[in-house]
């Protein structure tokens, strides 16, 4: 199949690269990062949660973030949103879309959600529900897609069931994530070959964490398989509470590099985007994750 002549980047850093962050992190901070990549070219920014902050503190302050930023036309602010309260704080502070979150594991959604799938489902129904009534627009995410870290190996056949489940909702695109990070490229392939028989490519995103260095190659396996909505964290932020030993997403700026090498268009400046992601790392007192913009700096600096 020839690659596709665009792709949609999901930015997810301002979520889910930030919300494991130990340390308080400024709301004017998260702001001037939002508005940063905004200004950048990316279109789709996941901005907030409206989760329970007992849960995730770091996220606490969402209605405060979709407040103070400046909306540029043409951008997608998202929010998570687990349940119908989280759902109503989202409507409430502007959120132009919300996302669902499902786990292709028992395990997992028991450790992450406190409750088995179906029951996960049928709360997300009534999120989708509320949604569709308001004209927002819905998003789910399966999580495990590539493997669980108490389970083991997932079937994909698990994951075309929950996908066709989030569909049904009236979820507009199915993010799949590999939420350990230790899938392959192989295992990329076996589970859209699952997938696609039923569900068409334009319905499929891939949510790719790099723990064992591997995203970038199971994004060009999902590049070659028609898919062409990539969800990735700027800097390389992010992990997960519940996988123990996960890094972060795959980083954007990497990403972008790998997409301009293939002459796929995407409409983000790469320079601003490494420096919205070395200033938000810069504020953390953490490491750039992103090895584009490690060689860069390393190359300028010289």
């Amino acid at each position: 199949m020839p690659l596709t002549q665009r792709v949609s980047i999901v930015e997810v850093g301002p979520r889910d690269g930030l919300q494991n962050e130990p340390a308080t992190i400024a709301l004017e901070d998260k702001i001037a990062l939002i508005n940063a990549l905004a200004t950048a070219g990316v279109q789709r920014i996941e901005a907030g949660a409206f989760v329970n902050p007992n849960w995730v503190p770091q996220m606490a302050d969402s209605a405060e973030v979709f407040a103070g930023i400046s909306r540029l036309p043409g951008v997608t602010y998202s929010a998570l949103t687990p349940n119908i309260k989280g759902f109503d704080r989202a409507l409430a502070a502007g959120a132009d879309e919300v996302a669902i979150f499902a786990a292709a594991s028992e395990a997992f959604s028991q450790k992450n959600l406190n409750c088995d799938i179906n029951t996960s489902l049928e709360r997300f129904a009534e999120v989708a529900a509320a949604a569709h009534a308001q004209n927002i627009p819905v998003r789910g995410y399966i999580s495990c897609v590539l493997g669980c870290p108490y389970s083991g190996k997932v079937a994909p056949q698990t994951c075309l069931a929950i996908a066709h489940e989030l569909l049904a909702m009236g979820c507009y695109e199915i993010s799949l994530g590999d939420t350990i990070g230790a899938g392959t490229a192989a295992d990329t392939q076996h589970l859209l070959n699952c997938l696609l028989t039923e569900i068409p490519a334009d319905k499929l995103a891939v949510h790719m964490h790099d723990t064992y260095g591997q995203a970038l190659s199971n994004i060009f396996a999902a590049l070659q398989m028609g898919i062409t909505v990539i969800d990735s964290s700027v800097a390389g932020l992010g992990g997960c509470p519940y996988a123990q030993g996960a890094t972060g997403n795959v980083a954007t700026e990497d990403v972008i590099y790998l997409l301009d090498g293939l002459g796929i268009s995407h409409g983000i400046n790469l320079h601003q985007l490494m420096a919205a992601g070395q200033r938000i790392c810069d504020k953390l007192g953490k490491r750039n994750n992103s090895k584009v913009t490690l060689a860069h700096n390393a190359r300028t600096s010289t």
